[in-house]
């Protein structure tokens, strides 16, 4: 499958990799510090934690898929697939919310004394840490490469942040006696949590339902209208991802100009766009005449 995967995808990949092992590590001690505590918000930011591990797997066959070439069935390609497995994303954070809710309503009904020691709090700083270097790496390299998964994953990784905040917090308030605190954060960080998820899905959706990309068409009008022969530039249409836009637009050109002449304006209008946009995949140029008053 290496082979298959170009430059692109391949540093992709090995972030993904490298951020599910750690990622991993991190909810592991958070879940069994937390099982051996009773401490239930722990253990929710663990399971937490665990998400962004199994969101990087699922940003893996994400970016294999992507990264396939061109083909009869996709003449478009199959970058979308990156977008699509994002929702896979939202859709796993949406689940951990809700059984995170169950279970904190469960222990405000039924309590369990939390035993919380230094080494709780120890746990909760250094995977706090952790995330933090995570996070602030997969969303520069994210925005860097124009990746939907790694710009996603990092939003995943930003709400474990938060989370591990307010775990810390609960930790004191525990400590201080108010125990019924623990029930309580554990909702707000499934509430938090399925929030993520719907920013995701929102981001996800309108690349997937085709919004403008490029919202300034004066741009790309400013870039025709400089070209020699073309008199107007109209109905500019975008779609795609921000690595992967589509450009529609329609130019008039001189009523008596030959065909050929007007076909190598198209030409011109598609690689002068392209050179100035480099993350401009094709342009459509649909031809007017433009008749003299």
């Amino acid at each position: 499958m290496e082979a298959k995967l170009t430059g692109h995808y391949l540093k992709i990949r090995r972030i993904l990799i490298c951020i599910l092992i750690l990622n991993w590590a991190v909810a592991l001690a958070k879940i069994f510090y937390g099982i051996v505590s009773r401490c239930s918000s722990m253990t929710a930011d663990g399971f937490h934690s665990l998400s962004d591990g199994t969101s990087n797997i699922i940003g893996i066959i994400g970016i294999t898929l992507a990264s396939q070439p061109k083909d009869a069935e996709h003449p478009y390609g199959h970058k979308k697939y990156e977008t699509f497995f994002s929702l896979g994303i939202a859709f796993l954070l949406f689940l951990i919310a809700f059984n995170l809710v169950k279970s904190g309503i469960g222990r405000i009904y039924h309590p369990v004394l939390p035993q919380i020691t230094a080494v709780s709090f120890a746990v909760m700083i250094i995977t706090l840490i952790v995330n933090l270097a995570v996070m602030t790496y997969e969303y520069k390299k994210g925005k860097l490469l124009h990746s939907d998964i790694l710009v996603s994953d990092s939003k995943h990784t930003r709400a474990d942040i938060l989370t591990s905040i307010s775990v810390i917090i609960t930790l004191f308030a525990i400590k201080s006696g108010y125990a019924i605190i623990d029930p309580i954060a554990t909702i707000l960080i499934a509430l938090f949590i399925g929030y993520c998820g719907f920013e995701i899905a929102r981001e996800s959706s309108l690349v997937l339902c085709d919004t403008a990309v490029i919202m300034d068409v004066k741009k790309i009008s400013d870039i025709v209208l400089g070209i020699k022969g073309v008199k107007t530039c109209h109905e500019i249409r975008t779609r795609g991802r921000p690595d992967d836009i589509y450009i529609d637009l329609h130019v008039e050109v001189s009523a008596d100009m030959h065909v050929d002449r007007a076909h190598k304006i198209t030409e011109t209008i598609e690689e002068t766009i392209k050179k100035n946009i480099p993350e401009v995949s094709d342009v459509i140029v649909h031809i007017e005449p433009k008749e003299k008053n």
